[in-house]
């Protein structure tokens, strides 16, 4: 963003609106992001060039599309292409080199012990531990079960019982005490607070957070009163705003583009096979909510009923020119009509056949949390692998693991490296689709 403004300074002699506007939808894409300074060298420069050009790649395809990139001079934008990157790469090294001076500027490190010696607990411990960057030490924990009961593979001190907390907050100048107990320990828990009110330590509670996957995990309010949200969806408020832009224009271009592809396909389905040309199926959206999605039609038949058979290598009643479609996802591209409809995505969790997702739902658990999302026509479990034939439990079990994990880490930058990693994986022609 600041690089941006640099530019429009440099060439403009002002902050015009349109760099404005374009610097804040760079912040809003962009941010917040992680500082880096904990990866090797190459990592870090592999990480920011590779970013930058999927970045860059998505603003200028839009600024194509919708004519905006007229407004912006061919020498202002080469300046700002090479400038960009080179500004974050210096600032990154800039901080890497100065990120000891800035701790000793902070003061001397802060002391903290951790009551309760489980799963969160030692995550955090060995955070603090592993951490080179941070200005807090662990000393300890405190834990009311004997030492041979408790799972301490990193050998991290027991300083004694909780009712030992309090006296030594006090004799060791303790900053910091994190509450890292179960839920069901809540009489403990407002005991202990109650004692530690005499200390002058800062206090954290560490939610139980290994009870259950957190899918969006933060912590919010609602008039006011705090609440923890363990699963909810990602496309929320402007989020959803962005993400439905994205969606929008992206179909456009692919639709405006491959319209000549598209006649040409539809011509071919006519003449080699008899039947209609798109084939409309029911499956599942958003909210578990029924949809028809489209395709190019591929087979013989058009299943749609309580038991859809899915398509195996070698399959009987697929066309000779369906074959190569489902192989190079081509028969999908009808389905950029459905995100136009906003029934899809572009990017999500692959739609399942209503009967399939009847099945699965009953064996996998955790199934239906992929539909708090629009279903996309590509998403991160098909470049990672894990596209076309499901044959086994296990297979669908992996698939429904990287949705989820997609609705956890969700963000506009994932949702542009697997809209390019999908492109690579059709070039190169992954197994697995028939």
């Amino acid at each position: 963003m600041f690089s941006l403004w640099g530019v429009a300074f440099w060439h403009e002699g002002s902050l015009t609106a349109p760099y404005l506007i374009l610097s804040v939808i760079l912040f809003y894409i962009t941010f917040p992001c992680s500082s880096k300074i904990h990866m090797a060298y190459w990592r870090v420069i592999r990480n920011i060039i590779l970013s930058w050009l999927l970045l860059s790649g998505l603003v200028l395809g839009f600024g194509a599309i919708t004519g905006y990139i007229k407004l912006f001079s061919p020498e202002e934008i080469k300046f700002w292409l090479w400038l960009t990157p080179t500004c974050q790469l210096l600032a990154v090294f800039a901080l890497r080199a100065s990120a000891t001076l800035i701790l000793k500027l902070q003061g001397p490190q802060k002391r903290a012990i951790i009551a309760g010696m489980n799963e969160q607990g030692i995550a955090l411990a060995e955070s603090l531990v592993r951490n080179i960057y941070t200005t807090t030490s662990c000393l300890g924990f405190f834990d009311d079960r004997d030492p041979e009961r408790l799972i301490n593979k990193n050998g991290f001190p027991i300083l004694g019982k909780l009712a030992d907390i309090t006296e030594y907050v006090k004799q060791h100048n303790i900053n910091m005490i994190y509450l890292s107990l179960p839920m069901v320990s809540q009489p403990r828990i407002v005991k202990l607070l109650d004692e530690l009110r005499d200390t002058t330590a800062s206090i954290y509670i560490l939610p139980d957070i290994f009870l259950t996957d957190l899918i969006q995990g933060r912590i919010g309010q609602v008039d006011g009163i705090p609440v923890m949200a363990i699963c909810e969806s990602p496309f929320t408020g402007i989020d959803s705003l962005f993400k439905r832009l994205t969606d929008i224009l992206i179909s456009l271009f692919v639709l405006i583009l491959l319209s000549p592809l598209l006649l040409a396909i539809s011509i071919g389905i006519k003449l080699t096979s008899p039947g209609q040309v798109l084939f409309k199926q029911r499956r599942y959206g958003l909210d578990g909510k029924e949809i028809n999605v489209y395709k190019f039609r591929t087979m013989t038949v058009c299943d749609d009923g309580s038991d859809v058979v899915q398509a195996t290598k070698d399959d009987s009643r697929i066309t000779p020119l369906g074959a190569f479609l489902r192989k190079t996802s081509l028969d999908e591209l009808p389905q950029f009509f459905n995100v136009l409809q906003g029934n899809m995505s572009i990017v999500g969790p692959r739609p399942h056949a209503v009967a399939h997702n009847e099945m699965y739902r009953k064996l996998i658990k955790g199934y239906m949390i992929r539909h708090m999302v629009k279903p996309g026509i590509t998403g991160w479990a098909q470049v990672n692998g894990l596209r076309g034939e499901t044959e086994t439990l296990d297979k669908m079990q992996a698939r429904i693991e990287h949705d989820i994990d997609y609705l956890r880490y969700w963000s506009l930058r994932q949702d542009i490296y697997i809209i390019f990693r999908t492109i690579w994986v059709i070039i190169k022609g992954q197994d697995g689709a028939y």
